[in-house]
């Protein structure tokens, strides 16, 4: 299998992440998203145990290149789906997303409550948890509403970096809010605006707006904007390789930034080789 080179042209690639990331060069990327499959299913599971690394003649089970690791015992209960199956979907990929990342990379992953707190315990083990940089609540107002518990209306954005000393985050270009009481600060910084916290109020793509494209778990643009606008510079390389519809690649081209967008799905190809068409495609024909 031939790697994948990054030159100037912006890429959409046809295919299972976990065969094309080895592909690409390892710390080109200043910036990943990731919107996995949310695992929302309901078979009643319980497991107590998680993963360490260890030496290969202790390890019962590998990760991406050959990184072994041991199952050893730990409270981790389960209550909605099969965790020990998303585990192992999700673990190797991040960890192909940290080898991706420059050092002075940084990577949001974007979950529900469902999933959340076992991909922390992740993220912690893969990165370490002094890279722990945020978690991001993305609030909304739409969908139906429960009247047997509090509805939920936000997701969670983890947000990790490569390198705590050395990552990128440029507050001077996020996009900045309304104060909520502008009457307490001065004219002159209600004007400006505040940075944003790490709750973002931010409305879903409207079913009938113009930046609909059809794709059913289409993210806002400005979500992706404000990511890619604080953790890249213009011309630095960002990665979405869940990437759907296409709305990373949509804010890293309106940023100036140069984007790899990743796919296995039929129908997020089509929609991003329209909504993208100046990039590059490389699909099995092209392999």
């Amino acid at each position: 299998m031939t790697g994948i080179s990054l030159d100037d042209a912006n890429l959409i690639v046809h295919g299972d992440n976990r065969d094309v990331l080895p592909r690409l060069p390892a710390g080109r990327f200043s910036m990943i998203y990731v919107d996995p499959p949310f695992n929302t299913g309901r078979a009643q599971v319980r497991r107590n145990q998680r993963n360490r690394r260890v030496e290969p003649e202790e390890a019962d089970r590998r990760g991406f290149k050959g990184r072994t690791y041991a199952s050893v015992l730990e409270t981790l209960s389960r209550y909605d789906d099969s965790f020990e199956d998303y585990w192992g979907f999700l673990l190797p990929r991040l960890e192909a997303a940290r080898e991706l990342l420059a050092d002075h990379g940084t990577l949001y992953l974007h979950l529900d409550y469902r999933e959340v707190h076992y991909a922390k315990v992740m993220c912690d083990m893969v990165f370490g948890r002094d890279c722990f940089l945020n978690e991001i609540i993305w609030a909304y107002d739409y969908g139906a509403r429960a009247k047997k518990r509090w509805p939920a209306k936000h997701d969670n954005i983890l947000v990790y970096v490569k390198d705590r000393s050395r990552y990128l985050f440029d507050a001077t270009e996020v996009d900045r809010e309304p104060y909520m009481a502008p009457g307490l600060v001065t004219a002159e910084k209600a004007a400006r605006g505040k940075l944003p916290t790490d709750v973002w109020w931010h409305t879903i793509v409207s079913p009938t707006g113009k930046e609909k494209t059809g794709y059913p778990t289409q993210k806002p643009l400005g979500l992706l904007r404000r990511m890619v606008a604080a953790s890249s510079r213009p011309g630095d390389w960002c990665l979405d390789f869940f990437a759907g519809s296409g709305t990373l690649g949509a804010a890293a081209r309106e940023l100036d930034r140069r984007f790899v967008c990743i796919d296995a799905n039929d129908q997020a190809i089509d929609v991003m080789r329209t909504r993208l068409p100046e990039a590059r495609f490389l699909g099995p024909e092209n392999d």
